[in-house]
């Protein structure tokens, strides 16, 4: 009678399990994550062809059009980076291609292992299930006791990992290992001094690659760090979310028919198994910093790196984990720095990893050297420009043309002057004192005498086509924080190709006077943290990767050098002088995607108005 029941309740447990063993399939791969950003721009949601059907021009025909046009000095160098950028192009055709069938693969194989995965998860649990009866039904007091103390022996975590793993063979052997994904053509570092044409060659690829490659993204140094701590903390937050029973990642283990021991046991068994996929956070952080939250889409063909740069341990231990995983995966990577890559760590932090990251930067990308001497941001024409857009020195009579600017533009903009609330990342968000239709104004000292970086500037810079700063200083060491964060802001401001209007004590070439007075020290770099984030990221990778929570001796003396620091204002320098020619400013309009809004960014946060200035006179 007893074995009867026991049958009947087998059968059962394996009909209604076979029933709810079906695992809602992930979303296809599908085409066009991000959008073109032309020669600057943010990155955004992009079609898989360009509108009409029509492919950008080349990098290497865009190039020479520009030259022909006048726009730009040819220079041997830069010809030559276009060529090579016009040969990844082309063969990025066919590896696209090939891509798409290794997604698709890959879609198949994922759903397909998490079914088998499943399956074998709740034959374990009938297994257990039958056991636990024959046990009760059957065995002694004795016996029960002798199994207990048995299982009492085992080393916690230790019967986890042997079924993990046991359970993971079963799966090579019923699925087959993970496709492969194809060879990837090898991208390109390009590395060069201040002005030498590395990003606008860098984004002449990136705005061609619209409609040949689906998956691609673009990012600027500080808009990457931010973005991986982002992604570190939502992989905090769904560990700390799945600790709960009531967890959604557990809702197809809840309708089983099983004991609550049983269940208990399942989703132990998946808490070990998320755990142990994401011991290392880079890896998984690695996995989904190339995809897009909102459309949940995945996969990235190209990335496009600008200013590569390794200023702390952090950003060593990050980059090294994540560009070595993506190019493991198939990502074609486009970088740019002032620097080789043997060149990047000269201080020596966490020697090892950093060698790792040279050798896979070796293995998949060539180097190239743009190797002019010339800023030629210096040398764009500019002829036909009639407005000033830099006013120097703050006299009356150039503070009163930049009052006229400020009235001209807000009343084309053709709304009212308010105050308002942006959001910025980690849940944080920053007041705007004045702003109009897509037009902004601050003083420098609200933008960078308070604790503000690269994340507040982010913000700014994506929600305004148009700023304008006030009152900015010549900058020495004495205020080298202030200097530290003008250079974080000028670097977003020309990222997401703003117009920027200035009324400065002095001329753009004169802004920053010298290191007599001491190093140029970047508090900035070691500024990503804030209070919603909690007391994870940045140091708990250190310390899970065995690493020290800060630089070497030999590290602290090149930090405290201020090397890399005037390098990065003279980048800013160089930026402010192009961001004053008719090159940069007529695309502004084309570029930026605020001027498409209708209606001022951030009006469903806090809203002020503000009284509208007359212009002085």
């Amino acid at each position: 009678m007893i074995l009867r029941r026991l049958h009947v309740r087998v059968s059962r447990l394996s009909l209604a399990s076979a029933a709810l063993l079906d695992v809602a399939p992930r979303a296809l791969p599908s085409a066009g994550l991000f959008r073109a950003r032309g020669l600057h721009g943010a990155a955004g949601d992009d079609g898989a062809s360009s509108e009409h059907g029509r492919k950008p021009a080349g990098p290497l025909t865009l190039y020479r059009n520009l030259v022909s046009q006048g726009k730009l000095t040819h220079d041997s160098y830069q010809e030559n980076v276009a060529s090579e950028l016009d040969n990844l192009l082309s063969r990025l055709q066919q590896y696209e291609m090939e891509m798409e069938d290794y997604h698709n693969k890959l879609y198949i194989w994922e759903n397909s292992r998490e079914k088998e995965r499943r399956k074998l998860l709740v034959q374990e649990a009938e297994d257990k299930q039958r056991d636990g009866v024959w046990i009760d039904e059957k065995r002694g007091f004795l016996d029960k006791l002798v199994t207990r103390r048995r299982r009492g022996n085992i080393e916690p975590g230790v019967g986890k990992w042997v079924s993990y793993l046991n359970r993971e063979k079963k799966l090579d052997t019923l699925v087959g290992h993970r496709p492969v994904a194809p060879v990837a053509p090898k991208g390109l570092y390009l590395y060069g001094n201040v002005g030498s044409g590395k990003t606008m060659l860098m984004d002449m690829f990136y705005g061609a690659t619209e409609g040949v490659i689906k998956h691609r993204r673009r990012f600027h140094f500080h808009e990457a760090m931010l973005e991986i701590h982002d992604h570190m903390h939502d992989v905090w937050k769904r560990r700390d979310d799945d600790k709960s029973i009531h967890s959604s990642a557990f809702n197809w283990i809840s309708s089983l028919p099983f004991d609550v021991k049983i269940k208990e046991w399942l989703i132990g068994e998946e808490k070990y198994k998320q755990q142990t996929q994401e011991k290392h956070i880079l890896l998984a952080v690695a996995d989904k910093f190339l995809v897009d939250r909102q459309a949940n889409k995945t996969g990235a063909s190209i990335l496009c790196f600008d200013e590569i740069q390794t200023i702390d341990v952090f950003a060593v231990v990050a980059l090294s984990g994540i560009l070595s995983r993506l190019l493991s995966t198939g990502t074609v990577l486009v970088a740019t720095s002032n620097k080789a890559p043997e060149d990047l760590n000269q201080d020596g932090m966490q020697r090892d990893i950093f060698l790792e990251l040279l050798s896979k930067l070796d293995e998949n990308c060539n180097k190239i050297l743009v190797g002019t001497e010339k800023d030629y941001r210096r040398l764009i024409p500019t002829e036909g420009s009639t407005e000033v857009h830099y006013f120097w020195p703050a006299t009356s009579d150039a503070r009163s043309m930049y009052e006229a600017m400020w009235y001209d533009i807000t009343n084309k903009s053709g709304g009212n002057i308010i105050s308002v609330t942006i959001p910025v990342m980690f849940g944080r968000s920053i007041e705007i004192p004045q702003s109009c239709n897509g037009v902004a104004r601050f003083d420098f000292e609200y933008l960078c005498g308070r604790p503000v970086g690269a994340a507040d500037y982010i913000a700014i810079a994506r929600s305004y086509h148009t700023i304008f700063i006030s009152d900015i200083p010549a900058m020495s060491m004495k205020i080298r924080d202030k200097a530290r964060r003008f250079i974080t802001l000028i670097d977003e401001l020309y990222n997401h190709h703003c117009r920027l209007i200035c009324l400065a004590a002095s001329s753009i070439d004169d802004l920053f006077q010298g290191t007599e007075e001491g190093p140029l020290f970047d508090l900035e770099s070691f500024q990503f943290e804030t209070e919603s984030e909690g007391t994870k990221l940045r140091r708990d990778v250190l310390a899970g990767g065995n690493v020290g929570l800060g630089p070497s001796t030999t590290g602290l003396v090149a930090i405290l050098s201020g090397q890399e620091e005037m390098f990065a204002f003279r980048r800013a320098i160089s930026r402010l002088i192009e961001m004053q020619t008719p090159l940069y400013l007529e695309r502004v309009q084309d570029v930026h995607p605020s001027f498409r809004l209708q209606c001022p960014p951030g009006l469903a946060s806090n809203r002020t108005a503000v009284p509208q200035p007359a212009p002085a006179v």
